[in-house]
């Protein structure tokens, strides 16, 4: 087996309210061509999260069952606490090496280890199915905004 290795490519920021990835500066010429992406994909480290000890889940969801596979959940408990983020792209700034986020819901200081562009005619699922107990969510990212996120998560 190959040795695996993780090299992030920036962190995540917030200032005063306002997301953005920061990149290190040797990445930045990798940003041309992303500003005409409205959304990206942010493949981001769990780095404020202990080791998996389970995989399985007790009651990560108020409404959900009592337990649930680690791989069911979106728990950031997991074997490698690795997140992927869609999100909404503010501006890219190739020379700070920086992209303007809408939102995203990792921590200040979060590695990042890659970027990729959302793209409807791969990434987007016309219609998707989910379990009953969370068949209640928003259908979408842009409906999600207003969803109270707090009744539902147990982690």
């Amino acid at each position: 087996m190959n040795k695996m290795e993780v090299h992030p490519i920036g962190t995540i920021a917030c200032v005063e309210g306002e997301f953005s990835i920061v990149l290190n500066p040797e990445y930045a010429p990798a940003l041309r061509g992303l500003d005409g992406y409205s959304h990206v994909q942010v493949v981001w480290w769990f780095d404020r999260v202990e080791d998996a000890s389970s995989l399985v889940e007790r009651k990560p969801y108020l409404k959900g069952p009592d337990e649930l596979g680690v791989f069911a959940t979106r728990s950031p408990m997991r074997p490698n606490p690795i997140a992927v983020s869609s999100v909404g792209v503010a501006y890219v700034d190739e020379a700070t090496a920086t992209v303007g986020l809408h939102y995203i819901d990792a921590y200040p200081g979060s590695p990042v280890l890659d970027l990729k562009p959302y793209t409807p005619s791969v990434d987007r699922i016309e219609s998707p199915s989910v379990p009953a107990w969370c068949a209640h969510w928003p259908r979408s990212y842009e409906e999600s905004g207003g969803f109270d996120w707090e009744a539902e998560f147990n982690f």
